[in-house]
């Protein structure tokens, strides 16, 4: 990991002068190696001070991550302050924003359906609506979402539904003629000094809402020390208290998860969390948790499996707890000097291996032709020089080559992991090396995701057979095999 220095938004502190032990953080940050993988930035605030931070290489303190439902709890942030500023009310029907929309076509329930219906995520569905909007071929997310038929009084029932945040974003565009994010940005982006956001679309050109958002780690504590202070920044009240309140507090029981922390109660996109604490979070380990007894704030961006995301709170429970103190700690330099150095070691892991072998030379500059593949690559020219490596690589959408470093991570960029509503050419970070004498492995990392792809290529004769391996998916976790023949 790398530790920032740069000036930013958040001062800086020793844990020790905001009453918390380095060793304890030390104690946590191991216990999190060992049972979570992976994190990719961990950021840790007390009583407004960051006082520890970090982020694994190649990830680093300037680049945004994709932080998927976590952009719920920003959404729900724009409603409040669409609400103060007198735009529509949370008791509004949403009907009423749809007025091509006859209730008699989508049954007489979603007349009773109001915005806090969508806040509180207790819509009357009994399903996600995400799926039926996003794979319409159409592209009309609404209408997929109002296909969805409303079978419980709405406001009785809670089901966890995306689709329900994205009609928060229609609807915020329709009453106040901006984008989610243009709404947003001098509102709560610019006082709290977030720069650069991105926010993925619908094909209506609506922010997505319930996903989308990238941004940076410490842009993430920010956002949660503002919740923290009841909304107010710099001595300016940004949010309203009483949404902060609302927001934060819970609004509807979502009992049965098998996750203590996924059945404490949900508020306006915010999750309910033992010890009194609430969080935004989005799949794979994206974390702003805010812990109010404490008076701290933790930021967390990661890649970690979705049956693991309950983990990093039972340690944060466990371990981080019991260490915060309402005093200042004395100084403890060699603990603090650990923490920071158990920091600086934390990176992806990276193949192991010999920079070069009587291969590369063999097999650099064929042409491989690929049988068909999920990745649509259609050709392979390797081509290894001073024991770094090209990946020169045919597609339908045409030619484009992938550098791998050698000893250290190469930046670059490929369309050929792009994904709808996620990214188009996302930026990469590569790593690899020869663990044998005919077979090269690499790591190609999305930074600005939680994805990281591994090949492993295996030469053999005239042949090349590539196994493409994930570390963490919504989909199959199986690797795609690439079988190719030297032309």
């Amino acid at each position: 990991m790398t530790v920032l220095e740069s000036a930013s938004a958040l001062p800086r502190s020793t844990p020790e002068q905001q009453g918390i032990s380095s060793a304890a953080i030390l104690k946590l940050i191991d216990a999190l190696e060992n049972q979570v993988h992976e994190l990719h930035s961990f950021m840790l605030v007390r009583h407004g001070h960051v006082v520890t931070e970090a982020w694994r290489t190649p990830y680093g303190a300037a680049f945004p991550h994709q932080v998927f439902s976590l952009s719920k709890s920003f959404t729900s942030t724009a409603i409040g302050l669409a609400v103060a500023e007198g735009f529509f009310s949370v008791e509004d029907p949403i009907l009423s924003f749809f007025p091509e929309v006859a209730a008699t076509e989508v049954g007489a329930l979603f007349s009773t359906v109001r915005v806090r219906h969508l806040l509180t995520m207790s819509t009357g569905q009994a399903t996600d609506t995400w799926t039926a909007m996003v794979e319409r071929r159409d592209g009309n997310w609404l209408k997929g979402f109002f296909e969805v038929p409303v079978t419980y009084e709405p406001g009785s029932h809670f089901v966890y539904n995306t689709g329900a945040t994205y009609m928060l974003s229609v609807i915020l565009q329709k009453a106040t003629g901006l984008k989610l994010i243009d709404f947003l940005r001098p509102r709560l982006f610019d006082p709290l000094g977030i720069e650069g956001a991105t926010w993925a679309e619908s094909p209506e050109g609506v922010s997505a809402g319930g996903i989308g958002l990238s941004i940076r780690t410490e842009d993430i504590a920010c956002f949660g020390q503002l919740y923290l202070q009841k909304g107010r920044w710099n001595g300016q009240q940004i949010i309203p208290e009483a949404w902060v309140t609302a927001a934060s507090t819970k609004q509807i029981p979502n009992d049965g998860h098998p996750n203590p922390d996924w059945s404490q109660g949900y508020g306006y996109q915010f999750w309910m969390c033992r010890h009194q604490a609430f969080r935004g979070d989005g799949v794979f380990g994206q974390y702003c948790i805010v812990l109010p007894e404490q008076d701290a704030v933790l930021a967390i961006t990661s890649g970690i499996d979705i049956f693991d995301m309950q983990t990093p709170l039972d340690l944060i429970w466990e371990l981080l707890l019991p260490a915060i103190r309402d005093a200042v700690l004395p100084s403890d330099a060699d603990g603090h000097g650990a923490l920071q150095s158990r920091l600086k070691t934390l990176s992806l892991p990276v193949p192991q291996g010999q920079p070069t072998t009587s291969t590369a030379d063999q097999v650099s500059g064929r042409t491989y032709r690929c049988d068909p593949n999920e990745l649509h690559i259609e050709a392979i020219t390797p081509q290894f020089s001073a024991g770094t490596c090209s990946f020169v690589l045919k597609t339908q959408d045409g030619e484009e080559t992938i550098v791998i470093g050698a000893g250290n991570w190469k930046q670059g960029s490929t369309r050929l992991f792009r994904q709808k509503l996620l990214f188009d050419r996302p930026l990469t970070a590569s790593i690899g090396t020869w663990v044998s004498d005919d077979t090269y492995t690499a790591v190609i990392c999305l930074y600005e995701s939680p994805f990281y792809h591994r090949w492993t290529c295996h030469f053999m004769d005239d042949g090349l057979i590539v196994e493409v391996g994930i570390n963490v998916s919504l989909e199959s976790m199986k690797p795609i095999l690439l079988t190719a023949f030297r032309t």
